[in-house]
Parts: C-alpha cells; sequence; structure tokens
C-alpha cells in the first residue's frame, strides 16, 4: 500500500510564503496526476492544484492562480506547492492524493483519487 507523506505547513504571516512537499513510501511509485487539496475547519475538501506526471501538466483553483505553483523535478522527487503571498483565507489543512488510472485531464474532484496522505497544517495569521 502507497503512503503520500506531506510536509512544509507551518505558521506563516500574511504576505509570506511556505512550500509543502508531498512524497510517496515507494519511490517507484507512479501516478496519473497528483493534486493539493486543503480542508478548513466546517468546510469541505477542495481543489488547490494538480500536476500531470507524464507531462506535468498543471491546473489550479481560481482562488489560488498565480500565487500557487505545483511542480516536480522528475519523477523521482516530492511534488511541491509553492505558496506566495499567503493569505489567512488560505488556513487550511493541505492534503496530496494521488490518482492512478490513465486520464486524459487532472481531475479536480476528491472523491476521484485514490490515495491520501494524512496532511500538513497550514495557519496564515493577519
Amino acid at each position: 500500500q502507497v503512503q503520500l507523506v506531506e510536509s512544509g505547513g507551518g505558521l506563516v504571516q500574511a504576505g509570506g510564503s511556505l512550500r509543502l512537499s508531498c512524497a510517496a513510501s515507494t519511490r517507484t511509485f507512479r501516478y496519473a496526476a497528483l493534486g493539493w487539496f486543503r480542508q478548513a475547519p466546517g468546510q469541505e475538501r477542495e481543489f488547490v492544484a494538480a500536476i500531470r506526471w507524464s507531462t506535468t501538466n498543471t491546473v489550479y483553483a481560481d482562488s489560488v492562480k498565480g500565487r500557487f505553483t505545483i511542480s516536480r523535478d522528475n519523477a523521482e522527487n516530492p511534488v511541491y506547492l509553492y505558496m506566495n503571498n499567503l493569505k489567512p483565507e488560505d488556513t487550511a489543512l493541505y492534503y496530496c492524493a494521488a490518482y492512478v488510472l490513465t486520464t486524459a485531464y487532472l481531475p479536480k474532484d476528491p472523491d476521484k483519487y485514490h490515495y491520501w496522505g494524512q496532511g500538513t497544517q497550514v495557519t496564515v495569521s493577519s
């Protein structure tokens, strides 16, 4: 069973930056798409960004477009979520998730993803 492990969360002031990492327990694990999601207390889990393994195409939620960047260096390295110009409304538990089926698109629905990490907390103070 593949495990995803997130890291890099923390407390930051508004306008600051963080880099989240998502690593698989198996270095040879291959996914079709890897997504970042977040969930604030009392709210549903929402899509943040996703990247396709084969082409590194990306897609973002409108709320983070221009501020967040999802990327990976190569197939063996973690997937990163660079978060700049953070706002208090970005405060949430951030999860990474892997979608393993062959796909022609980058899914945004969390119910479609197959493997999930435990999450890393991001808190942005005003």
